[in-house]
């Protein structure tokens, strides 16, 4: 299938934060769109600009040749995948099932085998970036699956993001996203308190940051989720009780291979504090709330 055609009909199930700047990029390049989503008033947007709704994920998956999920959790993923109105049961032979999903790596190999056995190719390609990299094309998507399928859909993938890197096997995009998250976990840590010690200090943490932020210590937390911090803007980019999901799936992982990770195990112990605190719907970066409202 040439996935540049545009005879292509594209699929799209999860409009959230990140999923309805995925699916509009894929709209603007002139592809038929077709989406599903739980809450379909979140697809509105997407509707008035000419995506065209599904009731079911099995429904989208018989009028589409490619479709992408960007779904919550793996319980999700399954479910959409799986169930009875999912998109395997109901997709055409030689569609392509793409899922953005940061989800388990051990579903990701199952959900690839079920689809070889029905001549359906299933790619896991969860990304990174959060709304930013969503709402900019400018995503990083790391590939697991059959090296040929990832070449078949690499156009779109190209649409959405700016550094695709192929894995390996399925699972190996799973497995390479939870490499990403352990970094950011602790990195978020490090971010937070290196902002606390500048208040506790005298400092203006602004300032600070001007000249932390493009040494040795600089990451994208730094430049991108402190500022939202020192706005009080903890709106999120990327959900704490998604975060907290993603390292779970991470220290269940290291756990199958016997691999022990204090500094994740810290981290998401502090997010499960925000989260008890009623900040499980809100960005990463209201981590500085653990200081700020004393829960520290």
């Amino acid at each position: 299938m040439n996935v540049n055609s545009a005879q292509t009909v594209v699929g799209f199930a999860g409009i959230g934060v990140m999923g309805k700047s995925m699916a509009g990029h894929i709209l603007d390049k002139g592809y038929t769109v077709h989406i599903y989503n739980r809450t379909p008033e979140k697809a509105q947007e997407l509707l008035d600009r000419g995506a065209i709704w599904q009731d079911t994920p099995g429904k989208l998956a018989q009028h589409c040749d490619v479709i992408i999920t960007m779904l919550g959790y793996p319980q999700d993923v399954e479910q959409v995948y799986t169930g009875e109105e999912g998109l395997i049961p109901h997709a055409k032979s030689g569609a392509y099932l793409i899922d953005m999903t940061t989800s388990s790596p051990l579903l990701a190999r199952r959900l690839a085998e079920l689809g070889a056995s029905q001549g359906i190719g299933v790619l896991d390609a969860p990304v990174s970036g959060g709304d930013i990299g969503a709402r900019n094309a400018k995503l990083s998507i790391m590939v697991g699956g059959a090296k040929a399928d990832y070449e078949a859909v690499l156009p779109l993938l190209e649409i959405m993001g700016s550094n695709i890197v192929y894995q390996g096997e399925a699972g190996a995009g799973q497995n390479t996203k939870m490499c990403n998250q352990i970094a950011i976990a602790s990195n978020m840590m490090g971010v937070t308190e290196a902002i606390v010690y500048a208040e506790k200090a005298g400092l203006d943490p602004k300032t600070v940051l001007k000249s932390i932020e493009t040494g040795a210590a600089g990451s994208f937390s730094l430049s991108n989720l402190v500022p939202r911090m020192l706005n009080e803007d903890f709106e999120p980019g990327f959900y704490i009780k998604h975060f907290i999901k993603d390292m779970k799936i991470a220290l269940e992982s290291a756990e199958e291979m016997s691999l022990e990770l204090p500094g994740l195990k810290l981290a998401e112990s502090l997010y499960q504090k925000l989260a008890a605190a009623d900040y499980g719907d809100k960005g990463t970066q209201a981590l500085y709330k653990l200081w700020a409202d004393q829960l520290i």
